[in-house]
């Protein structure tokens, strides 16, 4: 697993993380309403167009897996910011960091499903949800890309200090996923090292159905 253009891009993308078999499986889930605690419609919040839904404890076994194998890889990215930073430092297992959120009210769980039909968007945000928040979030695609649908590339914008900010778009590939902060990363710049805010969306879909699994570590109230 590559995570170097974190540092440089603030994006890491990881090819074929799921096999075409896992995406469609996963991306099945969506209509299976026990498998979830809560469903969001976007158009109500004026989020977006288009709904997600967040797992329910037991997790999928497939998302369970990917929550904890992805971890202590991303820990030790976040642990590294967060040294740059002079923050605090974050646990080394995903049982740790949701022990840590339990303490704080934190308890149930973030990875989410999102479904984007014709028209489907996603505003610019950020994934904060409660006072204990673990930096860095992954995103795998379960559709393919102008064959399931078209439009629907993954947008993000970073906040350069005295500068205007900076767009970045990315059309990962089926089955591939994208690493990239909650809130912030950070970067050298002539005053020492500073936060640099990402928010992440999605465009438009302009035909077809896309399914993305979202996978958060920390837990929301």
């Amino acid at each position: 697993m590559d995570l170097r253009t974190l540092d440089t891009e603030g994006i890491a993308r990881i090819p074929a993380l799921l096999t075409p078999g896992e995406c469609a499986e996963t991306a099945a889930l969506f209509d299976d309403d026990d498998r979830f605690r809560s469903t969001v419609v976007m158009a109500r919040h004026a989020f977006g167009e288009g709904s997600y839904r967040y797992f329910a404890d037991p997790l999928p076994d497939l998302v369970q897996k990917l929550r904890e194998e992805l971890y202590p890889p991303l820990a030790r990215v976040a642990n590294d910011w967060a040294a740059r930073l002079g923050e605090p430092g974050h646990p080394e297992t995903l049982a740790e960091l949701r022990a840590w959120c339990a303490q704080a009210g934190q308890t149930r769980p973030t990875p989410l499903l999102l479904r984007y039909g014709p028209g489907g968007h996603n505003r610019l945000h950020q994934d904060v949800y409660g006072d204990r928040t673990f930096p860095l979030q992954v995103s795998v695609l379960l559709d393919r890309p102008d064959v399931d649908f078209t439009g629907g590339e993954s947008v993000f914008t970073e906040q350069v200090p005295r500068q205007q900010s900076r767009a970045i778009v990315e059309r990962p590939g089926h089955g591939d996923a994208l690493v990239f902060p909650v809130r912030y990363r950070p970067v050298r710049g002539a005053r020492g090292v500073h936060r640099r805010q990402l928010r992440h969306g999605v465009s438009a879909v302009r035909s077809g159905r896309r399914h993305v699994l979202g996978i958060i570590f920390h837990d929301a109230p």
